[in-house]
Formats: C-alpha cells, sequence, structure tokens
C-alpha cells in the first residue's frame, strides 16, 4: 500500500474522517431529546445538512477528475478524501436519522447512500488488488504486442494445418472463428477461448500417429510389408512434422490467449462497479433532493 491513496499525506483524511465521526457520536450520546433522537430535532438538522454537503462534494469528484489542469489539489488526495469521507456518511446519516427508519422516501436515500458506499469498497478493493495481477500477468508485454502475436500466430496454424490434413484444418480454422476476445462486458467478463479444443484435438492426433508407428515396429511382419511401412511412413513425415510444429504453435497460442482474457477480465472487473456506482449516485442525488423538500415542505 507503499504511496496509495489511502494512506496520502499520512492517512489525513481517514484522521479527518475520525474527527468527524468522533464528534457526532459525542454530540448524539450529549443530546437527549423528547421524546427520542430522530432527523427533525436541532443535531437531526445539523448532521443531515454536514451529510448533504459530504455527499456533493463527493459527487464533484466525478467532474475532478477529468479536469485535468485544475490547481484545487492532487488527484489522489481527493480520492484519498472521496474514500475516507464517503465512509464518515455511514455514521453521519444513521445518527441523523436517530435510528428512526420506516417505508418511505427517506430510506429510499438511506438505502441508496449505502449502496453507493458499499459498491465503492468494491471499487476501492479493485483498484488496489487489479493493477498489480495485471502487471504479474501480461509479463512486461503490452496488450497490443501480445494480440499482435496471436494474429501471427493463427496465420502460422493455419499453414501448417493445411499440411496436417483437412480435418485438423477445419478444427483449428473452427477454434480461430470461436475464440473471442473483448467484446462486451459481459464477454470481457467471460471470455470463450476455443484454442484449447484446437490445441487438444492436433495433440490427440500426434499420439495417434505416434502410437501407430511403435505398433508397426514391434510387429514381425515379412520384410516387403516392413519395406511398404517404411515407404507409407516417409509419405506421412510431411504431415507427422507438421502436426509437430502445429502443436507448439498452438501452445504458445493458448498460453498467450489466455493471458489477453485475463487481462481484458482484469480491466473489466476494475470498471464493472463503476455500472453499478454510478447510475446509483445519481439515483440517490434524486431521492435526496425529494427527502429535502419533503422534510421542508411537507413534514
Amino acid at each position: 500500500m507503499h504511496g496509495s491513496f489511502l494512506n496520502h499525506g499520512r492517512f489525513r483524511y481517514l484522521w479527518v474522517a475520525l474527527i468527524l465521526c468522533g464528534a457526532s457520536i459525542i454530540a448524539y450520546a450529549w443530546h437527549n431529546p423528547i421524546p427520542r433522537p430522530n432527523g427533525g430535532t436541532w443535531l437531526g438538522y445539523t448532521l443531515g445538512t454536514v451529510g448533504v454537503l459530504i455527499i456533493l462534494w463527493l459527487t464533484w469528484y466525478g467532474i475532478r477528475k477529468r479536469r485535468y489542469s485544475s490547481r484545487s489539489g492532487t488527484l489522489k488526495g481527493w480520492l484519498s478524501a472521496h474514500v475516507y469521507l464517503g465512509t464518515s456518511l455511514i455514521v453521519i446519516a444513521l445518527l441523523h436519522t436517530g435510528f428512526q427508519i420506516g417505508f418511505n422516501i427517506h430510506t429510499l436515500a438511506l438505502v441508496l447512500m449505502f449502496m453507493v458506499i458499499f459498491s465503492g469498497f468494491f471499487g476501492v478493493w479493485a483498484y488496489l488488488r487489479y493493477p498489480e495481477a495485471i502487471t504479474q500477468n501480461r509479463q512486461n508485454a503490452t496488450r497490443e504486442a501480445m494480440l499482435l502475436e496471436i494474429t501471427e500466430l493463427n496465420q502460422q496454424s493455419l499453414q501448417l494445418a493445411d499440411q496436417a490434413g483437412p480435418r485438423v484444418h477445419g478444427k483449428v480454422s473452427a477454434s480461430i472463428e470461436r475464440t473471442q476476445i473483448g467484446g462486451s462486458i459481459f464477454r470481457q467478463l467471460f471470455p470463450i477461448d476455443a484454442s484449447s479444443d484446437a490445441f487438444l484435438d492436433v495433440r490427440k492426433s500426434l499420439e495417434d500417429f505416434n502410437r501407430r508407428d511403435n505398433q508397426l515396429d514391434t510387429q514381425n511382419l515379412p520384410t516387403m510389408f516392413v519395406m511398404v511401412d517404411a515407404l507409407a511412413r516417409q509419405i506421412g513425415s510431411k504431415e507427422q512434422d507438421a502436426l509437430r510444429k502445429l502443436v507448439d504453435v498452438l501452445s504458445r497460442k493458448k498460453a498467450l490467449t489466455a493471458s489477453v482474457s485475463r487481462d481484458i477480465q482484469l480491466k473489466a472487473m476494475m470498471d464493472v462497479w463503476l455500472y453499478i456506482h454510478v447510475p446509483i449516485t445519481f439515483a440517490l442525488l434524486a431521492s435526496l433532493i425529494a427527502h429535502v423538500v419533503a422534510v421542508f415542505f411537507y413534514w
């Protein structure tokens, strides 16, 4: 975690969040409203106002991270504050309600806020875990370089498959067409790799060749039949040699395809949580407006 956004500024924003939560808890313990704590007391309004301001500021982070020329602090500092102050909302919001929760628009805002916060927790975990996994998976190669090599291996495998016979060629060609790298978010998370099918089929064909040779070598056949078999094996040696080379090519392609698919999958795992986090954030803002309007005009 050395130099990460979590320990930015020697945990500056963690301390800010802890002080904010501590002050809220002390005020809640000291406050003794009649009949019980709720969002309609002076402390409830105060904590509610603090919570709304934090939510609005946290939402502004989405705009700030796209303003590369901004001088309002570093992006790492903003992210650190985003995480810790966002987490502090759990305490502030619950104390704001006085733990009086029902089935209404106010509770909807609270539930949406929790969904935003916990989806953010997954985002923090993903950004701490997956970048290192991506680096290890690539092994000092770029995704573009690996894709280029896969294209070259596809061409080599088709050329070798031509020499190995129509059945092998059909299997290799089908595996190339069926293998999908990237695409929709679902396909990024669950890639289709058909290169294993071709690899296993070609390896089986090569094993069949070797098994046939071994069996014929051990048989006590007349000299004429041995000579005929030797000639037949010489004729088939080109196909057998192509199969051996094809096994090596497909093995390399299988490993590369798995690495690229894993690279795309890890990157998708870093981004997929945003498909939940961002839309629910806008839903939270809408419910928050409804909550405030209901409190001040209809409560």
